[in-house]
């Protein structure tokens, strides 16, 4: 199975001056563990995840005055539709994260979690294969 067949294409993209708070509330309404941050200014694609707002949170600091922009992962892994879901859960579990934004083209066109990859593979792993003997 491939990463398209298993990656949510609604994306929520936000910018990075927009709270902590407002894109924990965006994430929140969506029922989802991330966001695209597009920082036109500086020319390029971000991640922002609930666990940034939690660590944030926890360190004590305020949603509301922290930016999206200020917490949010730059350095990103992203997928292609075309890799397998195997490609993505090894980069997932060799980067350490949950989430990987697939870029086709020039932009974003979906995200693929965890959750999107064991959701795929579960079906797959109840109803194994008969043997036809």
């Amino acid at each position: 199975m491939l990463v398209r067949d298993a990656m949510s294409t609604v994306v929520l993209t936000i910018g990075p001056a927009h709270t902590l708070r407002q894109a924990a509330c965006l994430m929140a309404s969506r029922r989802i563990g991330a966001a695209v941050v597009l920082d036109t200014d500086a020319g390029g694609l971000g991640i922002l995840t609930e666990r940034d707002v939690l660590n944030s949170v926890g360190a004590g600091q305020d949603p509301d005055l922290e930016n999206a922009g200020a917490h949010t992962t730059t350095d990103v892994v992203f997928a292609a539709p075309s890799w397998t879901l195997e490609e993505a859960a090894e980069a997932m579990t060799h980067g350490g994260f949950r989430h990987l934004i697939v870029l086709d083209g020039d932009g974003p066109v979906g995200i693929v979690s965890v959750r999107d990859i064991i959701r795929c593979w579960a079906p797959a792993r109840r109803h194994p294969a008969r043997l036809v003997g």
